[in-house]
């Protein structure tokens, strides 16, 4: 299990997460997945870090599983005893379930297919660059994306082009993915990277308990609530952030016109 398929660096408030495989278009590995699931604990468990950002190094983001590795029977012994003690680390790993109570920012470069767009559902923020290729591929090679896009792909772009997306397995390009509201903003080649870490920035600038709030009802709260229901728990969720001291110390420095020293408290 090669632990550097992953590497995670602390940047201040920000946990940076880059898959790190470059040679194989950064297909999934037990290495990777086993860092990527740590890298998601240590930032939700962490207090000090508020923000964390996924990339891929090189000129591409993730193109999902390892299909060599996968046609030839391999197996990562090391891997398949950590998934002894957490079964569903790879699930984990690719947001599936259990994501962090913290903002997650990906920063995409190239290819971002199959499992590349699956991780890509479980972020919350995307920058894409200009060349960035998306695409849900599993059914092209006779597989099924068991990530969440089956459920997660038609509720957030329009149902019909999530079901072409799906069953063709056709690749995306930047541009429609802007268009569909797969991701948020494009960029040129090769600044998703420094444009996630600018957004990090202003997010870490907030309060942080409004941000934990947020992701509250973010992570929580879905269209399968009722909007009554929805809003009695945005009341329950976001009316204690008012009674706290970060409360009074932005509209103080709003006053003061200098910038807010928040201490989530």
């Amino acid at each position: 299990m090669n632990t550097e398929h992953c590497l995670v660096e602390r940047e201040g408030h920000v946990l940076v997460i880059t898959l790190n495989r470059p040679e194989a278009k950064n297909a999934l590995s037990g290495g990777m997945m086993a860092g990527m699931y740590r890298a998601w604990r240590m930032l939700d468990e962490d207090p000090e870090l508020r923000v964390g950002i996924l990339t891929g190094r090189g000129d591409v983001f993730c193109a999902g599983a390892d299909l060599k590795a996968m046609g030839g029977g391999e197996k990562d012994e090391a891997f398949q005893e950590l998934m002894a003690q957490v079964p569903d680390l790879h699930w984990q790993a690719l947001l599936r379930h259990n994501r962090p109570l913290k903002p997650i920012i990906a920063a995409v470069e190239g290819f971002a297919v199959a499992g590349g767009t699956e991780i890509l559902q479980g972020t919350d923020i995307r920058v894409a660059a200009e060349d960035a290729i998306f695409g849900v591929t599993e059914a092209r090679r006779g597989l099924f994306p068991l990530g969440g896009s089956s459920v997660r792909l038609r509720r957030q772009i329009p149902y019909t082009l999530a079901a072409e997306i799906l069953l063709t397995g056709r690749h995306v390009s930047a541009r429609e993915a802007l268009d569909f509201g797969l991701v948020g903003r494009v960029v040129p080649k090769g600044e998703t990277l420094a444009e996630a870490r600018k957004i990090a920035a202003t997010i870490c600038e907030n309060g942080p308990l409004s941000i934990r709030a947020l992701m509250r009802m973010l992570r929580e709260i879905d269209e399968s609530y009722s909007e009554a229901d929805a809003l009695a728990k945005e009341i329950e969720i976001g009316g204690p952030v008012f009674a706290s001291k970060d409360a009074r110390e932005g509209p103080r420095a709003f006053k003061e016109k200098r910038k807010p020293v928040y201490t989530g408290e």
